[in-house]
């Protein structure tokens, strides 16, 4: 029987560890903003001086959020191990981002993505179009996602009114984020992801112990039948046959094998391409450092096929009639949702297996992870808002300006969170997991094709990118609009499926490999059918050109035909990269030297300024140094280019060594689970 306070379903120990929790995120994030004063570079980029650890610490934290701990878990529970398939993917995909997008990335000396694609294409409605589309994915897929899985467990934990639980959890993140800047959430996502790390290897040991091992687990899974299914006629409610399958029947399974390349295409976009991903990447001090960081985060994948998916298979044995329910009635009574409570096997395992002070310990992890992702995901929006959208609104914008407005965009994204609770609320599903990968797959595909054709085929230009981006997300939203425009009868419904059969038999991976080829296809005519960009105009940003030295010409002064203003525009190139003094380069690391650092490649001036103790506290809290009582001028900021990737023997054997070890773990987990 578990202790009650005031209410809840946790101990007065459990309390005061998660009082101690805020109180830690709070110290750390005020803390740790005092190290990026005064500086839009150091607020959004973290002056790109991270090292290895906990750049993958904040790569997994960023991506491990209370959607895995309630969603994989949720799968596991509802399906066995085939939701593992996008963990051990990303094992691979991580390779990718390491070896064949990052070099690119560093080299172009690019802050944000969108970024990357105006530098690559020019013009505007690309840049506009990737960073509004994906602003919305950030709103109404990963903000809801963590929202809706970190609700559950608070309502299954403290018995808390959701609304006003959640918006406190936006509140917390909001402040932390707008206070800390890229360092604080970097530094607090290492600190965190050593938090979810232990608490989540003590339930795990917990839950196998329960079982009583992983051959129990493995024998008991397909005999955890609801007993509401055992005293009728449906098969309602028996477990997957295929459980202990990561590689599933191509036509009738939930997630057919050859589903694999549309869950690439989607990982793709994700790892290599969003920036809340690519950001904490782009943060290391050098290549090498941005390198080893992403292979590190390739090896903490390993983890939530043993400490998520298994103890969601646990719970379901555990607790047959609750997590596995079939029964309409029964579900709505145990977790509000008709459709099955599969999303509570982790918040179960929780309150039930650990004693008094454990389990505050587990909502505190899952409140770290909560947090992290949601830091992650307003840092980088901010980040995306104030670097490629407001710059466009105000071209002479001051570094002053661009971080207010990035920290006031933080809280349009809390406000629009909170708005949309209730619409989460309603569309409740037996697997959030499925339900985020299935949005994914409509929306995700045609920024995938973009870039990997950015990065390999030179002769893409901007006409090709956009029409093609435009066309794969028509194509996707409407997908989209038809499959939610229908219900599918639950289990055991004598009612039809009203849903047309090109959608209800196209599986959601299948469409994601359709997309990803219609996408490719039309930017591929479009771009032969129209002029090409010249080369001069794309060095370093293509996998071909990343290592160039040649100075690169403003696309946009070429898209325009300003063509008396080249010469001038390559020698004002030539002298800008004189400038970097390539010689600097420290051979042993490939890194720059101290006095490239992004501090002082941007040589703010400060203007002196008498202040009153309103506006010292105005500053303070916005990141800017009012120790010296001083203001940033009005500038636009320069950003650099022409980043080193180069690297010492010893550092490449090192990180290849990591990548052979790192590919040979997911082939060996996938032979072994095939």
């Amino acid at each position: 029987m578990v202790e009650s306070f005031g209410g809840t379903n946790l101990h007065l120990g459990d309390i005061l560890v998660l009082v101690g929790y805020f109180a830690f995120v709070l110290f750390v994030g005020l803390w740790s903003s005092r190290q990026n004063r005064g500086s839009a570079g150091g607020y959004f980029l973290a002056g790109r001086n991270m090292h290895w650890i906990p750049v993958g610490a904040s790569l997994f934290a960023s991506n491990i959020g209370s959607l895995h701990f309630v969603g994989l878990a949720g799968s596991g529970a509802a399906a066995g191990i085939s939701i593992a398939n996008y963990e051990l993917n990303a094992m691979l995909v991580l390779v990718l981002l390491a070896y064949v997008f990052l070099p690119v990335y560093i080299a172009s000396g690019i802050y944000t993505m969108p970024q990357y694609l105006q530098r690559r294409f020019g013009g505007k409605r690309i840049h506009i179009f990737l960073s509004g589309l994906t602003l919305i994915m950030y709103i109404f897929t990963k903000i809801s996602a963590d929202l809706y899985s970190g609700s559950i467990f608070i309502e299954q934990s403290l018995n808390w009114d959701m609304y006003g639980a959640v918006s406190l959890l936006l509140g917390i993140a909001a402040i932390f984020t707008i206070t800390g800047g890229l360092t604080a959430v970097i530094w607090t996502d290492f600190i965190q992801t050593i938090i979810m790390l232990i608490g989540a290897s003590v339930l795990m040991i917990r839950a196998f112990i329960e079982v009583g091992g992983f051959d129990a687990m493995v024998e008991k899974y397909p005999k955890a039948i609801p007993e509401s299914t055992l005293r009728s006629n449906s098969t309602c409610g028996y477990p997957r046959e295929d459980y202990m399958h990561l590689f599933r029947d191509p036509v009738s399974s939930d997630l057919p094998w050859p589903g694999i390349l549309g869950l690439t295409i989607n990982s793709i976009w994700y790892w290599c391409s969003d920036q809340v991903i690519v950001q904490r990447a782009l943060a290391a001090k050098n290549f090498t450092h941005a390198k080893a960081g992403t292979l590190m985060c390739g090896f903490l994948k390993i983890l939530p096929l043993f400490m998520l998916v298994f103890p969601g298979m646990i719970s379901r044995i555990l607790f047959p009639d609750t997590v596995g329910c079939a029964d309409p009635d029964i579900c709505t009574k145990v977790c509000g949702s008709p459709s099955g409570c599969t999303n509570i096997a982790y918040p179960t395992l929780v309150i039930n297996l650990l004693p008094a002070g454990a389990r505050g310990m587990m909502l505190a992890v899952m409140l770290a992870a909560l947090m992290s992702s949601l830091t992650s995901i307003f840092n980088s929006s901010s980040t995306i808002f104030a670097m490629d959208v407001w710059i466009h609104i105000r071209k002479k914008a001051s570094e002053l300006e661009i971080m207010i407005v990035g920290r006031v965009f933080v809280i349009v994204l809390v406000l629009a969170s909170i708005i949309w609770i209730p619409v989460i609320k309603a569309s409740q599903g037996t697997q959030l997991y499925v339900y985020v990968q299935e949005v994914a797959s409509f929306l995700q595909p045609p920024i995938c094709a973009i870039f990997l054709l950015g990065l390999f085929w030179e002769r893409l230009n901007e006409k090709g990118a956009f029409f093609g981006l435009v066309i794969g997300f028509v194509a996707g939203i409407i997908r989209f609009a038809i499959q939610y425009s229908y219900t599918t009868p639950r289990c055991g419904s004598l009612d039809p499926d009203p849903t047309p059969d090109l959608v209800k038999n196209f599986h959601y991976l299948y469409f994601s490999i359709f997309l990803c080829f219609l996408t490719a296809l039309s930017a591929v005519v479009i771009s032969l059918l129209t002029k090409p960009i010249d080369s001069q105009c794309i060095q370093r940003l293509t996998w071909r050109t990343r290592k160039s030295t040649k100075p690169r010409l403003n696309i946009d002064d070429w898209h325009a035909g300003r063509t008396e203003s080249l010469q001038e525009t390559l020698e004002g190139a030539m002298q800008q990269e004189s400038n970097y003094d390539l010689t600097n380069v420290v051979p042993e690391n490939g890194a720059v030297k101290e006095e490239l650092e992004m501090e002082d490649l941007h040589k703010d001036v400060f203007v002196e300024s008498k202040m009153g103790f309103p506006h010292r506290i105005f500053n303070w809290i916005c990141g800017i140094d009012a120790a010296s009582k001083n203001l940033l001028a009005n500038r636009q900021m320069d950003i650099t280019d022409m980043l080193s990737i180069s690297e010492s023997k010893q550092l490449q054997r090192m990180t290849a060594a990591m990548s052979v070890l790192l590919v040979s773990a997911a082939v060996f987990l996938y032979g072994f689970f095939y």
